[in-house]
């Protein structure tokens, strides 16, 4: 829901580059606090075997740590411990569904290290490290002293709570923790640990008055990094079962579109009252994010992005028909709502009218229609792309208002307009001449094949 955002001065020749800040909302009442997930903020899978530590990819975030089981990093719950490694290594994942201008506070906690390679001073004081996120600033950390410590006794854990709050910058937002242990004598296990982390946010309010035409930028994302185009993410979806839609229901709506004029506008220009019948026929149809991306940055649409909006009926049928993500988007909203999704829609409607003298006479149709904001997201969980999608809806009907009113004075002058005429060249201005007395039988034609009859020529 989206979102109006300004397409980049800049766009790669041969891709979609993404705003950095995509999205401003108009001011209204902020939302209540809401979780936001951090996916395996317990640093639990994949599964270790042993106390580690281990040097592995941690699912759902970004960077090569050492991890540590709960009991190895001195902890009673089941969080793992991870130690940062050495000056500039870092820990890094996106907190999926956080939108930009967002008010998110992470908790987490930290410790000295473990590890048995440590020896007194390197622990003693504690150690440094950093942690931001896209939109904040960097807040610099040491962790809690931990003294008596000798080389190859492994450390209790001195675990302490933390907190770090700001504003997104962008949708997404990349929360990051960096080393700071810049001695190059210490060990790369001797560095400080992050356990638990968890966030909540104060969600921006909702702008409701984003026009459909301009549904904001889409984005696409590969794990954790921001990818330069759709291409890739589009294409990952490109099969049955490839990608289901996830729409996020905070942001989505339904809505009553601006008031439009359906068929002509009567105006009475008599001196009675006109009673009639017209038939009035009118159509919706569906807009989304990812065409008109493509369109602000001036490439052909990919054909795997293809939704049913481009417009022509018989375009949208086909690509209903046969896109999967037309599908995939249509089998989760109707999951969701229990409804079908409707990528376009057209009635009919005969409306009677009576329209006194000197008024005007016309209909307006306000159509009902719905917003959807979400993601398509591979089967792998590796591509993930933002789309947002407004086409006509019917949980609530559309309004038809048929209206009546004074004339404008361009219709007023129309009115007084004298009816057209021609003129007479030849006696305009003499009086009329002798009225017909009677009838008199003409003569039969004498043209070469011409049938007889019968004509009157008045009398003279």
């Amino acid at each position: 829901m989206n979102r109006p955002l300004s397409t980049l001065a800049v766009l790669g020749a041969a891709g979609l580059l993404m705003p950095l800040a995509p999205v401003s909302y108009a001011t209204h009442a902020a939302p209540a606090e809401q979780s936001v997930p951090v996916l395996n903020g317990d640093f639990a899978d994949p599964v270790m075997k042993g106390d580690g530590p281990t040097t592995v990819g941690i699912d759902f975030w970004t960077g090569l740590n050492q991890r540590y089981s709960p009991a190895a990093s001195g902890r009673t719950d089941a969080s793992h411990g991870v130690a940062l490694q050495k000056d500039g290594n870092t820990l890094r994942q996106r907190l999926r569904g956080v939108r930009a201008g967002a008010r998110v506070t992470v908790t987490y906690e930290d410790s000295p290290a473990v590890s048995k390679e440590c020896t007194g001073p390197e622990v003693v004081d504690g150690q440094p490290y950093e942690v931001t996120a896209s939109g904040g600033t960097v807040q610099q950390v040491t962790t809690a002293g931990d003294p008596d410590r000798t080389k190859g006794k492994p450390g209790p854990g001195r675990w302490t709570g933390r907190s770090y709050v700001f504003t997104a910058g962008e949708n997404d937002p990349l929360l990051t923790f960096t080393s700071r242990v810049t001695d190059s004598r210490t060990h790369v296990t001797c560095s400080p640990m992050i356990a638990r982390i968890r966030a909540v946010e104060v969600p921006p309010a909702l702008d409701k008055t984003v026009d459909k035409t301009r549904l904001g930028t889409s984005e696409a994302y590969k794990g954790n990094d921001r990818e330069s185009t759709l291409h890739n993410a589009a294409a990952a979806c490109n099969g049955e079962n490839a990608c289901v839609f996830r729409p996020d229901a905070r942001t989505s709506f339904r809505y009553y579109d601006k008031a439009r004029v359906v068929g002509e506008a009567f105006v009475n220009c008599t001196r009675n009252t006109l009673e009639h019948s017209r038939l009035l026929s009118y159509a919706e149809r569906s807009h989304d994010s990812i065409s008109q991306t493509y369109a602000d940055a001036g490439l052909a649409l990919n054909e795997v992005a293809r939704l049913p909006t481009s417009g022509d009926r018989a375009e949208d049928e086909k690509r209903a028909r046969e896109r999967p993500m037309a599908a995939q988007f249509a089998l989760a909203y109707e999951k969701g709502w229990q409804r079908p999704w409707q990528w376009f829609s057209s009635d009919q409607r005969t409306v009677v009218e009576r329209i006194q003298p000197g008024e005007v006479s016309w209909v307006e149709l306000q159509p009902s229609r719905e917003r959807v904001e979400g993601w398509f997201v591979s089967k792998k969980d590796d591509y993930r792309l933002h789309a947002v999608i407004d086409g006509p809806s019917r949980a609530v009907p559309d309004r038809l208002l048929q209206r009546t009113g004074p004339m404008s004075e361009a219709e007023k002058q129309r009115c007084a307009t004298a009816r057209p005429m021609t003129t007479t060249p030849v006696g305009a201005s003499e009086p009329a001449s002798s009225s017909d007395k009677g009838l008199l039988k003409t003569l039969a034609p004498t043209a070469p094949g011409a049938r007889a009859s019968t004509r009157s020529l008045p009398l003279g």
